[in-house]
């Protein structure tokens, strides 16, 4: 398994229901150095797909390492995208609710 595929496996394992539960949106996840990867949230559920989505409700662009410092809770989304370690486009308030719909 590849390592953005396992960070994806444990965001899956903390996936909240409850906090998605009237949300119907496609997070696409463009990583500079590893295969990119989209989670397709609805009907309170949530997929994980390899490869791109053709219309994404938000697209987030970063490294790997950016994208496991902010799913483990060492760096704060908000402040990665300040520093400009993340690049959004699309829905970006939507991508503020990432760590709510994925808790620690």
């Amino acid at each position: 398994m590849s390592e953005a595929k396992a960070v994806f496996e444990s965001m899956l394992g903390r996936f909240d229901a409850d906090e998605a539960d009237d949300m119907e949106a496609v997070f696409q996840f463009d990583l500079d150095d590893a295969d990119n990867y989209h989670l397709i949230i609805a009907d309170g559920k949530c997929v994980m797909v390899e490869g791109e989505n053709d219309d994404p409700t938000v697209t987030l662009s970063m490294d790997l390492d950016t994208l496991k410092e902010v799913m483990s809770g060492e760096l704060d989304g908000m402040a990665a995208f300040m520093q400009g370690k993340i690049r959004a486009e699309g829905d970006i308030m939507l991508s503020t609710k990432l760590t709510q719909i994925f808790p620690l």
